[in-house]
């Protein structure tokens, strides 16, 4: 890490609040006592200190106001106009708004920019507080804090990802990652292994959690920004963190949390949680109370996910084999994409979790693996029920809206839809089919999709509905009658102002006259500068503008309050019945929720039986043993960018007599597309998927590792070779006998001595210690040697053709040894000037003139065996004349003159004295 690590992580505290913290500077301190101020802008600045590290969106009236350091972030973040309101402490007020109704779109880029918004509203009417006499503005408080982890609104949310708000917590030396999704009710705390007692946890550990969650905001105790070992997995989600004071995450607290929320008296009946388990889903709750100002979604029960239950696959792995995104960082080329059949944002957010999480209990396995068969090999029964999800809304995240207070007619209407839905998928499925169809057809059929909920909320909502309750006109015709008189009287009402409208246009000679309406002033009459005068008795004046004077009248004002009780009576009620049906939803919420969890496992079967027919996959068998035998296996994305039958498919057997792969070849013959296709196989058949072979059996993996491709880390100071080096590293040590192994050029990016000395002891590390399945894909043909000495070290290349002076890379592998890279064709292929091609054939042929690969061939004979006493070895061999030429090399700093005197060299040391 570099020496100004600890910085770097401690300023995440002010990272994501951009310049809040100076902004109590900026608004004025606590107000002094004689200190003179507007009493609306003294409840601004009361109610800013409690959010020092939030924009607050202040509403007044239709718009959002932002004030002094607040508008100055605001406009510049969202491009928008600043202005001022007013002075303060001698000082003009700087002040910016976002109108009401587009508010959500304002704080989709806020919240994306790392913005928090504390959200101030209205707590009362200013018509009806005026009515009272009551003094001063009116009442305003924060309704909820909006921070990247606790979005609920459709146009905040990506419909086919989960959004996470995670918590790592430490207690007494024990670790835990707790995580949920407000939007969705999912919670899960999974314990983190430590290196040691009161060590953090393995950084390969935390970083898979992180990778597989891809939480969008993490809290943790601010201590943990100062613990070194944690610096570097920090430092790569800082952007990410909310660091809380340690009190925050008191595990006893956290109980006591816990079991009020699910109103239990003690957690045994949950199952068995550790106190760093318990802590860290007790902070999340506390702060969802806290941002949610006391309104708790629906979650679901809290479960723990045990060490083993997944195969882990840490951040460089799953960023190497693009399982969610490409290397470009969006959908498109990752394996997620290529696979995605579901037809629901619930079935997408299930898929995801599979793939990125895939199981190691080989019953779970079957039991996924049997439902798409099942499905896979009905067509017509799966067409069907992937019509009727097509037409599924997003219950979950309706329900969630509507638990929170936050919902509107449209999400009652999701509910409805979705349960009626519901019905008509458990009546296409029957009473037959594999365990998770029938669980999933129980749900299904259970009596929250009864028909007295959905035929209520079918009477009660009319077909056109607005975003917000508070809209009105929702509710449909002769479910109320109160309320359809009500409607009636303030509609016969509207029709009074407008007959009155065009009677004053008659009296007047004025035809321009009009009748409006805003929020300050309520009815008035409106006409032209020009006719202004001719507007007398009974008009009275009210208010005149640039180009128009306002009036009203006796007559006007009485029609006016027959109008607002008549409308506000209807309104009031609207909102009443919403509540009614609304409460008649959250009575039914766990079932609701279990309806929804059941259309996405359905749904998240049904398109993996799509895509197994579709693209031709079988079944995997998937088994407790070390095997892994995949027969014609292709790779799914690169397949399926290609024409149909396009692909070459290629066999990989690592049995245990074989088990580790060693892989040449030239460049552009396919050894990457070879190596990430069994690594994805391998993560299709443990996610319950079919896979793209002919045939497969796969011992369960318990630990996939790839390191392929070449990217480096400039913020951090590494180089590609660095990056290599690190991830290799991490693999070599935490990588056991289950694990699958993918490498890909080890040794690359340095001297080509060193180089192929790491790529050398990288091999015998695995076959020697780790003894696991892997594929090493190398262009060191020398280390071909080593197969002669590890026993379970196999051979295998890239077959090529040499035809009329032309390379044909045939893309199968073969057993047996490449004997050169081709790398001056591909040159050739890529466009290197003619002159520069033949100057290299030329150095080609005079570099293996003198047999470089014969020399370490011989010297790989020689060299002792990978010991497991390295490096702490006591006695360590003398080394020889030539590995002593060898060390004194420093490639790096040599002509190539000199390099080729020291090739010389190196062989006249091999020639018998």
């Amino acid at each position: 890490m570099a020496p100004d690590a600890p910085r770097v992580i401690g300023r995440v505290t002010v990272l994501n609040r951009k310049a809040m913290a100076d902004s109590n500077d900026k608004t004025g301190s606590p107000l002094a006592e004689g200190e003179r101020t507007t009493p609306m802008m003294a409840q601004y600045l009361e109610v800013k200190r409690a959010y020092p590290d939030c924009l607050l969106f202040y509403r007044m009236g239709d718009f959002y106001e932002m004030f002094f350091a607040d508008a100055e972030a605001a406009a510049k973040a969202l491009d928008i106009t600043l202005t001022k309101r007013g002075r303060h402490l001698d000082q003009d007020i700087p002040m910016c708004g976002v109108p009401v109704h587009a508010a959500e779109a304002y704080l989709s880029r806020l919240i994306r920019q790392g913005f928090r918004v504390a959200v101030c509203e209205q707590m009362e009417d200013p018509v009806e507080a005026r009515k009272r006499g009551a003094k001063g503005p009116v009442k305003r408080d924060v309704i909820r804090v909006v921070t990247p982890g606790t979005l609920t609104e459709d146009g905040l949310l990506d419909a086919r990802r989960n959004n996470y708000l995670a918590c790592l917590a430490e207690v007494s030396g024990s670790w835990a990652l707790a995580a949920l999704d407000i939007s969705t009710g999912a919670f899960a705390v999974e314990p983190l292994a430590a290196i040691g007692e009161g060590d953090e946890p393995a950084s390969g550990t935390l970083s898979a959690a992180f990778a597989r969650l891809e939480p969008s905001e993490i809290l943790l105790p601010d201590r943990l920004l100062a613990r070194p070992g944690l610096f570097e997995i920090l430092g790569d989600w800082k952007e990410k963190l909310t660091p809380l004071p340690g009190s925050r995450f008191d595990s006893e607290n956290a109980r006591r949390r816990l079991m009020q929320l699910y109103g239990v008296a003690t957690l045994d009946g949950l199952g068995s949680f550790g106190r760093a388990e318990i802590a860290a889903s007790g902070t999340l709750i506390d702060y969802v109370d806290l941002t949610q100002k006391g309104r708790l979604p629906r979650l679901g029960l809290l479960t723990r996910r045990g060490a083993g239950q997944i195969m882990e696959i840490d951040a460089a792995s799953q960023r190497n084999l693009e399982l969610v995104r490409g290397f470009s960082g969006e959908r498109k080329g990752g394996l997620l994409q290529a696979i995605d059949r579901t037809i629901t944002g619930a079935g997408a957010r299930t898929l995801t979790g599979w793939l990125v999480a895939p199981l190691t209990d080989i019953d779970a396995i079957a039991a996924r693996q049997d439902a798409v068969g099942w499905l896979a090999e009905d067509g017509g029964r799966r067409g069907a029920l992937r019509r009727i999800l097509a037409e599924s809304p997003d219950l979950e995240r309706a329900l969630a809206r509507l638990s929170l207070g936050r919902g509107g007619p449209r999400d009652l209407a999701a509910i409805r839809d979705g349960l009626a839905a519901a019905r008509r998928l458990a009546e296409r499925l029957g009473d037959a089919g594999p365990s998770l169809i029938e669980q999933a057809g129980a749900h299904l059929a259970s009596d929250a999709a009864d028909s007295g909920l959905i035929d209520r909320v079918t009477r009660a909502l009319a077909s056109e509905l607005p975003l917000f309750a508070r809209d009105g006109g929702f509710i449909a015709r002769a479910y109320s009658p109160q309320l359809d008189e009500l409607i009636e009287l303030r509609d016969d009402s509207r029709k009074l102002i407008a007959n009155l409208q065009a009677r004053y246009a008659a009296e007047t000679g004025v035809s321009g006259l009009k009748i409006r309406h805003n929020a300050v002033l309520g009815y008035f009459i409106e006409v032209t500068q020009t006719h202004a005068d001719k507007l007398r008795q009974p008009f009275i004046h009210r208010q005149t503008l640039a180009g128009s004077a306002r009036f009203t009248s006796v007559e006007l004002g009485e029609l006016e309050a027959k109008v607002a009780r008549a409308g506000d009576s209807a309104l009031a009620l609207e909102l009443k019945l919403f509540e009614e049906l609304v409460g008649e939803v959250r009575a039914r919420g766990d079932a609701i929720q279990a309806v929804a969890q059941a259309v996405a496992l359905l749904d998240t079967l049904a398109g993996l039986a799509e895509l197994a027919s579709e693209r031709d996959y079988v079944r995997p068998q998937v088994d407790m043993s070390l095997a892994f035998a995949i027969t014609r296996g292709r790779h799914p994305v690169v397949e399926a960018a290609l024409p149909a039958g396009a692909f070459v498919a290629n066999d990989c057997d690592l049995a245990p007599d074989n088990r580790l792969w060693l892989i040449t070849g030239p460049n552009m013959a396919g050894k990457s597309t070879f190596l990430r296709q069994n690594a994805l196989i391998a993560i299709l058949a443990q996610m319950g998927s079919f896979v793209p072979a002919a045939a497969a059996r796969i011992g369960i993996v318990d630990r996939l590792f790839s390191r392929v491709g070449a990217a480096d880390d400039l913020a951090r100071g590494r180089s590609t070779f660095m990056v290599e080096m690190v991830e290799t590293a991490a693999i070599l040590n935490q990588a056991g006998p289950r694990a699958l192994v993918i490498l890909d050029e080890i040794g690359r990016g340095t001297a080509t001595f060193d180089g192929l000395s790491i790529a050398w002891a990288t091999i015998e590390h695995l076959h020697e210690q780790i003894r696991c399945r892997g594929l090493f894909a190398t262009h060191y043909h020398e280390l071909n040697a080593l197969t002669a000495r590890l026993p379970a070290l196999s051979p295998h290349a890239m077959r090529v053709k040499e035809w009329q002076g032309d390379v044909v890379f045939l893309h199968e592998v073969a057993r047996g040894a490449a004997d050169r890279s081709y790398g001056i064709h591909v040159a050739k292929l890529a466009g290197l000037p003619a002159s520069v091609v033949a100057r290299a054939e030329e150095v080609l042929e005079l570099v293996q003139s003198n047999d470089r690969r014969s020399a370490l061939t011989r010297l790989a004979a020689d060299l002792p065996l990978f010991s497991a006493a390295r490096p702490g070895a006591a006695a360590a061999p003398a080394a020889s004349e030539l590995e002593q030429a060898l060390a004194a090399l420093k490639p790096d700093e040599m002509s190539p003159r000199a390099a080729l005197e020291a090739l010389y060299r190196l062989r006249d040391l091999l020639k018998p004295r």
